[in-house]
C-alpha cells in the first residue's frame, strides 16, 4: 500500500485530474507554473504527451522535499493529434470524426521526487457509435468541452451515450491513469 510520506504537488487545473487524486486518498496541493505546450513535430501521439509532461515538470526547478505531478493527455484519430478545440465548429468537426471510430487517449506523466523525473504514459483505446448532428450539437451547447483534448468529457454525456467501449483505463481518458500512477507511487518511496 503506498504510504504518502511526503507532500504532493499536482501542477494541473484540470478538476478531473483533482477529483482523481482525492479519490485515491492522497493529500495534495495544485500550483500551476506557465509552460510552453509545444513539442517537436516528429514525436509520436505518447511521445507528445509525456514530452509535455516532462515541460511541465521541467518548470518547477528545485522540488526536493515533495512529490510533484504533472500530465498531458493527448487524443489521437489516426495518428492527427485533437487538441482543445478553438470554437463551436472546429468542436463539431472533430466530434464528427470521432463519432463511428475508434481512437486512442494518450496520457503523459512526470512525477519528480528529490530533483529526479520519472515519466511515463498509458494509452486507452475509446470507441464511439455513430451519432447524428443533433446529437452533436446538443453535446456542444450543453457539456461546452472547449477545454477538453479531442472536444469531449468521458465522464459526461458523451461518454455515457456516445461512446461504447474502451480497451484500457477509464481514468487514463479522464486525464490521469491513476492505476499506472499508484504503482509508480509505491515505487518512489
Amino acid at each position: 500500500m503506498y504510504q504518502q510520506k511526503l507532500p504532493i504537488v499536482l501542477a494541473s487545473k484540470s478538476p478531473r485530474r483533482h477529483e482523481l487524486l482525492k479519490l485515491m486518498g492522497l493529500d495534495f496541493s495544485v500550483d500551476l507554473k506557465d509552460v510552453d505546450e509545444s513539442y517537436p513535430e516528429n514525436l509520436s501521439p505518447a511521445e507528445i504527451a509525456v514530452y509535455v509532461a516532462e515541460q511541465k515538470a521541467t518548470a518547477f526547478g528545485d522540488v526536493s522535499g515533495k512529490i510533484v505531478i504533472t500530465a498531458d493527455t493527448i487524443v489521437a484519430l489516426d495518428g492527427e493529434i485533437l487538441g482543445k478545440p478553438r470554437d463551436k465548429v472546429h468542436a463539431y468537426e472533430m466530434l464528427k470524426a470521432l463519432a463511428a471510430n475508434k481512437h486512442e487517449v494518450y496520457t503523459g506523466v512526470a512525477l519528480v521526487k528529490d530533483n529526479k523525473m520519472h515519466s511515463f504514459y498509458d494509452v486507452t483505446e475509446v470507441f464511439c457509435r455513430a451519432v447524428s448532428e443533433e446529437e452533436i450539437n446538443f453535446y456542444i451547447d450543453n457539456f461546452k468541452p472547449f477545454d477538453k483534448a479531442g472536444s469531449y468529457g468521458i465522464q459526461d454525456y458523451w461518454g455515457l451515450v456516445v461512446v461504447t467501449r474502451m480497451l484500457g483505463s477509464y481514468t487514463n481518458v479522464m486525464g490521469l491513469p491513476t492505476e499506472r500512477l499508484y504503482d509508480e507511487l509505491k515505487s518512489l518511496s
